[in-house]
Parts: C-alpha cells; structure tokens; sequence
C-alpha cells in the first residue's frame, strides 16, 4: 500500500471515528459547551459518516470483523443523525398546515434579525428589510449605534420598544401595529434582557409576542449551558401556564439549534408549534460560511395561526440571515393543528434545569 493510500485509511477511519465519537457525546445532556456543540452540525456529521463509510468500503474493506464493526458504526452514526434532522425535511408531516384563503387583516408578518453589533451596513440592512415589509421588526445585538439607525424606519413603524447595549444582547422592537404593555425584562442573567409585548392585529385580534436572545455557552467564558436551557425552559412555562389559549408567537436568536433537544422541550413545554417541520431546515448562521450552517433563529407560534409564508431574507452584512415568517390568524385553527403535550418527565426535567442555573448564579 502506498504512502497515499495509508494516508487515505488513516483519514477516513479517524474521520468516521470522529463522527461516531462526536455523536455519542450529543446523547448525553451535559451542559458543557463541548459536548453541546456537537448538537449544531448533524447535517454535516451525517455527511463526513457516510463519505467515510463510503470510502471505506470501496476501497479498504476486507471482510473482517473489525472491518465491518466500522461499517456498521458508520451506519448508525448517520441512521442518528438523520433521524434527529428527519422532521425537518420536506417529505416529514407538518404540524402547520398552509393558510388557503389568508386576508390581510388576519395576517401577522415578522422579520426577525441578528444584525451583529459590529456590522456597519445599516442601509443594508434596512433595505432588505423594507423590503420584505413587515408588520413588526425584532432586531437582535442592537447598540446605540444601530438604535440610531433604526430610528430612520419610524415613519413606518411609530410603535417602539428599545434597549441598546454594547454586549451583544441589546434588542428593538419596531412595529407598524399597535402595541400594548410592552416590556423588557430578564429572566435569568441580568445583563442578557428579552421583551414581551401584546401586539393588537388589524382585526383586533390580540396577540401575544416573545423576543428572546439568550447567552450561548462558550469555551472562553460561560462554558455551561445552563443559563441558556433555563431561559428557553421559563419562557416556555410561562407561556404554558400564564398565556393558555392566547395567541403567542415568540421569535429570536436562541443560540440552539432547531433540533436540539432543549429545543424539543421547549416546544414540549410552551405547546408551540415549529412552521419549519416538513419544509426545511432554514439554516440561518453562519451567514458568510455555507459549510457550517445552522438554524438558530427560531419562530415559534401558538396553533392558532397558520403560515402564508417561510423565508430568508438575503444578506445584510450580520452572519445571521434574517428570518420573515408571516402567520395568518384563524380561530378554527387550533382544530387542525394539535398543541404538544408535555410528559410528567418533561417538567421534571425543566424543573432541574431551572435550579441548576440557579445555583450557578450564586
């Protein structure tokens, strides 16, 4: 064997290893940020899994038992991971259907968009997002620079809700629909804010609107997800408990992907729906890399809105795509659209997340 081919087994086994290795880890629910990463790139995994095994095979398999244990790691290794990203695709049942006949009046479009404080393309940015014409704009990582910015959109969105800040966690809110005891507040770290309004729809529909951002585990600092998961789990039994049967959508940048299985809890918990299910994945970050790419802007809803339509908007300069999603109210909805249901387990569980990050802010 020569030197290239030794190279090539050496790689491709270390490779499919690798995968194997890596998706072992996303079972556990460990908060380090390690072992949590490996939930963002199940695409990707899947695919190096199966180039592995497909290299392999082709070219260095013998028939031995070692041989095909690696075989059948492969197999599994992308077996998993399809199944974790599998409702997501297009083939897979969506648990929201299409709006057949949408008024305008019953519509509720939103752009939701991580600008990236350091980005400067403030035209841009409000360029594509005029554009896209939405009722009501959330804009994450939003200092006093890009406030000032923003501000210029007024004239068409008077109703307002701000709170710049220069650590990546200011927000905006701008809307050309009335809104009603808007707030921000923290829910867990003081310094990472989120915003709840009631938005009043053009049929006087009230509808009540989350904007979330919450702080994603890092290997430099805040290394745990602990703060992240007990964010997402309090909006999520908040929503449950104080909201019921009020029209809810709750959008942002959650740090977490779509597939995770905070994720999961969270719409467990909050008895949202996720209009991507069955249409695609939607990636939305890393907006300069198309390689590693994955959805961690979100939209969820309450069932009583179905969707009109599902988009990403084009490039503004942040490495977030903004998301616009526009939902379309109707008071049958909720009789073909079935809400999640959360398990005895489920609680149990957001129950202990919410302590642990308790404790870790002492």
């Amino acid at each position: 064997m020569t030197y290239f081919w030794i190279a090539l087994h050496v790689v491709t086994v270390s490779l499919g290893l690798s995968m194997a290795v890596g998706t072992a880890l996303s079972l556990s629910r460990h908060p380090h940020w390690f072992i949590r990463g490996w939930d963002f790139p199940r695409p990707l995994i899947a695919s190096l899994a199966a180039i592995s095994g497909i290299i392999f095979m082709l070219r260095f398999y013998n028939g031995g038992f070692w041989d095909i244990a690696f075989l059948a790691v492969m197999g599994l290794t992308v077996a998993w991971q399809i199944r974790r990203i599998a409702p997501y695709l297009p083939v897979m049942p969506r648990p929201v259907d299409w709006a057949r006949r949408p008024r305008q009046e019953n519509t509720l479009r939103i752009v939701s968009s991580n600008v990236m404080q350091e980005n400067e393309g403030y035209q841009t940015w409000i360029d594509v997002v005029r554009a896209a014409d939405p009722d009501v704009i959330l804009a994450l990582e939003v200092d006093a620079e890009w406030e000032k910015a923003m501000l210029s959109l007024r004239d068409d969105y008077p109703h307002v809700v701000a709170q710049p800040q220069d650590n990546y966690y200011g927000m905006m809110l701008l809307s050309r629909l009335p809104l009603v005891d808007p707030e921000i507040r923290t829910l867990v770290e003081d310094d990472v804010p989120s915003l709840k309004t009631q938005i009043e729809m053009r049929n006087g529909q009230t509808v009540t609107f989350y904007g979330v951002h919450p702080r994603p585990p890092e290997p430099i600092r805040d290394n745990h997800a602990e703060e992240r998961d007990a964010e997402v789990v309090l909006l999520g039994r908040e929503m449950k408990e104080v909201d019921g049967s009020v029209p809810t959508v709750v959008a942002g940048d959650f740090n977490d992907v779509a597939w995770s299985h905070t994720t999961d809890l969270f719409i467990q918990l909050s008895g949202l729906l996720d209009p991507r299910k069955g249409r695609g994945i939607f990636n939305t970050f890393h907006a300069e890399y198309p390689i590693f790419r994955f959805p961690l802007d979100h939209i969820f809803h309450s069932n009583h809105f179905k969707l009109v339509n599902l988009q990403l908007l084009d490039y503004v300069g942040s490495d977030h795509f903004p998301v616009c999603t526009e939902l379309h109210y109707e008071w049958r909805a909720p009789e073909d659209q079935p809400e999640p249901e959360p398990s005895s387990d489920d609680v149990e569980e957001a129950q202990e997340k919410v302590e642990r990050a308790a404790e870790s802010q002492h």
